[in-house]
């Protein structure tokens, strides 16, 4: 069984997509304490360090080294700042890099990184890893087209060691118009669970922020994007559908029950399955929300892990 080594690990988003590809994660990191906590009780067998990638000085030996460092810097949710420091954090990635030295590397980011303002930080981590010693492919793939039931562009970048002489190629997509799969829709993802979860979902009153775009699909289309701020969840479809009345204004067509997803609808719609809420001191309403939507969709992962050559002998 070929081993990995696991950055910015968040839940196991990452970790669950190449686990179903084989691979052992020997250890894995975050400073979230309730990501700690579900990814333990869905993966208790890994060594999980809670605390500053910054502040772990070795790393085991691993033939895959996979990160999903954070995004705000980048992201379409957040006030995009090329200068934040945390958009700097792929240094630690390189890092670990040059100290593990596996034969192949797998990062995940937001799809923001392609923008014109951040570009040069894109580049950038191109020629690190380069400078380390890998043949670095970058491509914007879309969470749709590999089964997930959502809308959800990220960007992967992928390197395998120089002294392999292989380039890596990026999967083929499998689902969708003309392709051996059709999308994965809403109704197939969550349709089995309970209309109305109480406890389980962000009550609160939608705001006109909220209402000044359309936030919901019928359950035979791909969901929204899910995100990690339970304010900003999209809309379940047993809700109304809404009506935009003018320009950044949008209302429900008529009077009924409306709700966001829920945590574990969220969970599903990114492709974890049933994932397990562990009941601990740091699993807020909120917190649940913000680790499963800040992870990557497994299945998503998956198919770039798969596609990775064998190399592991």
């Amino acid at each position: 069984m070929p081993t990995a080594v696991s950055l910015f690990s968040g839940c196991g988003g990452s970790d669950a997509g190449i686990i179903r590809v084989g691979f052992d994660v020997l250890m894995a990191n975050d400073i979230l304490p309730y990501a700690r906590d579900v990814y333990l009780a869905n993966h208790a067998e890994t060594d999980y360090r809670l605390g500053d990638v910054a502040s772990i000085d070795t790393f085991p030996s691993a033939e895959l080294l996979v990160g999903c460092y954070p995004c705000q810097g980048f992201s379409q949710g957040g006030v995009r700042k090329p200068d934040n420091k945390i958009n700097k954090l792929y240094l630690e990635f390189a890092r670990a890099l040059t100290q593990v030295k596996p034969k192949s590397f797998i990062v995940e980011n937001v799809s923001g990184m392609v923008r014109k303002n951040f570009l040069h930080l894109l580049e950038d981590q191109i020629k690190v890893f380069s400078e380390v010693g890998y043949r670095v492919r970058a491509e914007v793939l879309n969470a749709a087209d590999f089964g997930v039931a959502q809308e959800r562009r990220r960007i992967f970048i992928v390197g395998l060691r120089e002294d392999l002489g292989l380039d890596y190629q990026f999967p083929t997509p499998t689902h969708g118009p003309d392709r051996g799969h059709p999308y994965c829709n809403i109704q197939q993802a969550i349709g089995d669970l309970p209309e109305w979860p109480e406890g389980e979902f962000y009550a609160r009153k939608f705001h006109w922020y909220y209402l000044s775009r359309d936030r919901r699909r019928d359950w035979g289309k791909l969901s929204k994007t899910i995100v990690a701020n339970p304010r900003h969840m999209p809309l379940h479809p047993m809700s109304p559908p809404l009506h935009k009345l003018e320009h950044n204004v949008w209302r429900f067509a008529y009077e009924g029950r409306a709700r966001r997803f829920s945590y574990r609808e969220a969970a599903r719609l990114q492709g974890f399955g049933d994932l397990v809420f562990p009941d601990t001191k740091a699993g807020s309403l909120d917190m649940r929300y913000t680790v499963v939507g800040n992870a990557v969709p497994p299945p998503l992962f998956e198919a770039v892990a798969r596609a990775l050559p064998d190399v592991w002998d």
